[in-house]
């Protein structure tokens, strides 16, 4: 399958998270924080610090978290988080583009480009739990075509994609 030039680095980027000796995960939490601060000032949203605390948690590592794990995490940090904070805190990430929701998990993975609308698929391994995000828009087109020739209505669009990482097929 041949990728755009961007894809491509979105790909080869998620992609390294896979491979323990191509990803540099300190790196990637602080540029992730660094665009957050930087998309939340250009917006002129509010990024405090509950809501940067559960996008620093969200990034800990690359396995989709649920909101009830944040919750158990900040209740040891805070006495009076609730779930209702910490889904308005998810919201509020949604909304700006700094985290997806994986569907079939109900749970949720930093975004790799928040600074640009892009199509978002991933993959899931389904031994480690690890999740990558890639994007391609030939994909994200087919679906759309697919979905007007049936005269279908696309509201949201998830595509997961179940497997193993190369870490778990190394055994």
């Amino acid at each position: 399958m041949q990728v755009g030039i961007q894809n491509r680095r979105q790909l080869v980027e998620s992609i390294a998270l896979f491979k323990k000796d191509g990803h540099n995960h300190g790196r990637c939490i602080d540029s992730a924080m660094n665009t957050a601060v930087n998309l939340c000032s250009r917006r002129g949203a509010r990024l405090t610090d509950l809501r940067r605390r559960v996008l620093e948690l969200v990034w800990q590592s690359h396995q989709p978290v649920g909101a009830y794990e944040l919750l158990d995490i900040l209740k040891d940090e805070r006495r009076n988080a609730q779930p209702p904070t910490v889904y308005r805190a998810l919201d509020f990430l949604l909304e700006l583009g700094l985290i997806h929701r994986i569907e079939s998990l109900n749970a949720y993975v930093g975004c790799n480009s928040p600074d640009t609308s892009h199509p978002s698929q991933f993959l899931i391994c389904r031994d480690c739990g690890a999740a990558a995000e890639i994007s391609d828009t030939r994909l994200d087109r087919a679906i759309s075509g697919l979905a007007d020739d049936a005269g279908f209505s696309i509201v949201r669009r998830t595509v997961e994609v179940e497997g193993q990482c190369p870490n778990c097929q190394a055994g």
